[in-house]
């Protein structure tokens, strides 16, 4: 039911939160979930076309910290892994 990243999309260097090495930036491009999902990071202050820069991700499946304007917040890796970021070049 999820959402596959294709060729094309790594190409663009575009990948999931959850990802990210510690200290990457990208802008959200888009949430792979429902309107509920969509909401709930809003609430957080994670929305489409804003810049995140992952602080830091457990090993396997923990939570992932990222930074949003300027504020640190910590989300699921199930949450992580619905967030699609562009990359900024290095």
């Amino acid at each position: 039911m999820g959402r596959v990243v294709n060729l094309a999309v790594t190409q663009n260097k575009q990948i999931t939160i959850n990802h990210m090495k510690a200290g990457q930036k990208g802008t959200v491009v888009e949430f792979l979930g429902g309107k509920g999902l969509a909401r709930r990071l809003q609430s957080l202050g994670i929305r489409i076309g804003k810049k995140i820069t992952n602080v830091s991700s457990m090993f396997m499946r923990g939570p992932v910290t990222v930074k949003v304007d300027g504020t640190q917040v910590a989300i699921g890796f199930g949450m992580a892994q619905k967030i699609l970021v562009s990359l900024e070049d290095e």
